[in-house]
């Protein structure tokens, strides 16, 4: 049973991540030849405040 795992700063409207699951899905399918409901995909968020890159906050880029 695969699993992905995404990582991403909020603020993704419901729709977005839903289209996202589902292309992640479909995409393991092909290449896996899992059967989609045997694939797990979920999204991790985190605030904006509390991840960095290079040193400075997605809250203040």
């Amino acid at each position: 049973m695969p699993e992905v795992i995404v990582y991403a700063v909020e603020g993704r409207t419901p729709e977005q991540k839903k289209m996202l699951m589902q292309k992640i899905t479909t995409a393991v399918h092909e290449s896996f030849g899992t059967q989609p409901d045997r694939i797990v995909v979920q999204i991790v968020e985190a605030k904006a405040d509390n991840k960095t890159r290079g040193g400075v906050l997605y809250s203040e880029r």
